[in-house]
């Protein structure tokens, strides 16, 4: 029968979800139990024990577990496809530093934030790792409107003392530190869903004295760290001239204490990675936040993703809006199986593109993980799955499940999300 939706439930139609990083697990016409916010398991039908709970049929739906965003800037999502025809440092500071200096007025950031809180709801991505700016209210005010939407977020007052526009940059290093700590004692344990990550914008925009105050900070308060790595071959310069003594732009990180092991942290893009940087990357256990779209709209490149995954490094996707234009994760598999195909021909041919169940397995498992048991079905992990009517999607000729997952990788949007679960409970019904 069809029941009223509680944390205690069990789903029937076409799920899928991966077991690993190269295996998706199909089921036609399955049931998903969900108690307690959690996933029980899928199953070909139904156990005699769970036959008490609500049953909501969605027969001929693809099940999916919810997507995982592990890089989006927030107050960028204004500005989505403006500037496309830069580089990235260029972009920075003909369209970035302006429009987060915006971010000062209250009344301009809970218009802006209001849209992308509209956006993300409606999308298929249920956590999202996000920038704020430099400001500490308009900071605040972000993390409140997100937890309304009862999606699971980080998000990062951003740090950033040198090298940025003077109408943008924090006064010192101390004044940066002073107020970030501020915020994170105002974060504890104030929301249910939404958290605080610790957010140097990168090393070329903090000083080595604000380094080492964030690093104090990452230790008092235990949250984890998002940055950006190796994005493009100027940025990467830019590093090695600052940090003479650094090997590298991973070291110069992890001179400061600020580069995974004991700190929970993700890299964003890596598209220029050193062997060194990738070892190190993967004895910290440090996440790479893949970025397919951003990386071709501002000349970054092509990161190589395939090596990074033969090195046993941690990957998700990222949106990076407004380098990238689509908040959809969904876009970001599609684009990262491109951006393979292209690196595989023009860079090198011993690194095989992306397959469909890997670049599934990105969005979902494997940047989920940064969460906890995220992005997966299987029993013990927290119960977030979307809902995706894919009748619209036309085919003259029957489809397996996987076939229909790759043709919504491509083709979906937001219309095509029926409802979205978030640990348990429906925030787009």
């Amino acid at each position: 029968m069809n029941g009223k939706k509680s944390d205690n439930f069990v789903i029937h139609g076409d799920i899928c979800y991966s077991l690993d990083q190269n295996t998706l697990r199909c089921v036609e016409g399955g049931y998903l139990v969900c108690k307690d916010g959690k996933s029980q398991g899928v199953y070909p039908s139904l156990p005699d024990w769970y036959m008490n709970l609500p049953l909501l049929d969605h027969s001929d739906r693809l099940i999916l577990p919810g997507l995982v965003d592990l890089h989006m800037h927030a107050p960028q999502f204004a500005f989505r496809g403006l500037g496309m025809d830069l580089e990235l440092l260029e972009w920075l500071e003909a369209y970035t530093f302006p429009e987060e200096s915006k971010y000062r007025n209250l009344g301009y950031a809970r218009n802006a934030y209001a849209a992308v809180a509209r956006d993300l709801v409606n999308g298929p991505n249920t956590r999202v790792c996000m920038y704020a700016t430099v400001h500490l209210p308009a900071t605040r005010l972000l993390m409140d409107m997100m937890e309304t939407t009862g999606l699971v977020c980080m998000v990062g007052k951003v740090n950033m003392d040198r090298n940025n526009p003077p109408y943008l940059c924090e006064s010192s290093a101390a004044l940066s530190a002073e107020h970030t700590h501020m915020w994170l004692a105002a974060s504890a344990g104030r929301y249910k869903n939404v958290s605080a990550i610790l957010t140097p914008r990168f090393i070329p925009v903090c000083s080595d004295e604000l380094m080492g105050m964030l690093q104090k900070l990452q230790k008092e308060f235990n949250v984890p760290l998002q940055s950006h790595l190796c994005e493009s071959r100027a940025e990467v310069e830019w590093v090695r001239k600052l940090c003479p003594n650094s090997k590298n732009y991973a070291d110069a990180y992890d001179s400061f204490g600020l580069f995974g092991g004991d700190v929970p942290t993700i890299m964003a893009h890596c598209v220029w990675p050193e062997e060194d940087e990738i070892a190190l990357i993967r004895e910290k256990n440090v996440y790479i936040a893949h970025c397919p779209q951003s990386n071709a709209n501002l000349t970054s490149g092509v990161a190589p993703v395939r090596r990074l995954l033969n090195n046993d490094v941690q990957i998700g996707l990222g949106s990076d809006v407004a380098g990238g234009c689509h908040t959809s994760i969904f876009r970001a598999m599609a684009d990262a199986i491109q951006t393979s195909k292209l690196r595989h021909l023009l860079v090198d041919r011993s690194e095989a593109p992306l397959s469909i169940a890997e670049a599934f397995y990105l969005g979902t498992l494997g940047g989920g993980s940064f969460f906890g048991n995220v992005g997966s079905f299987a029993a013990g992990y927290e119960f977030d799955a979307i809902i995706i009517d894919d009748t619209s999607i036309y085919a003259p000729f029957p489809l397996t499940v996987e076939e229909r997952l790759a043709r919504v990788m491509h083709f979906s949007d937001d219309r095509h999300i029926q409802e979205k679960y978030v640990r348990g409970k429906c925030v787009k019904c």
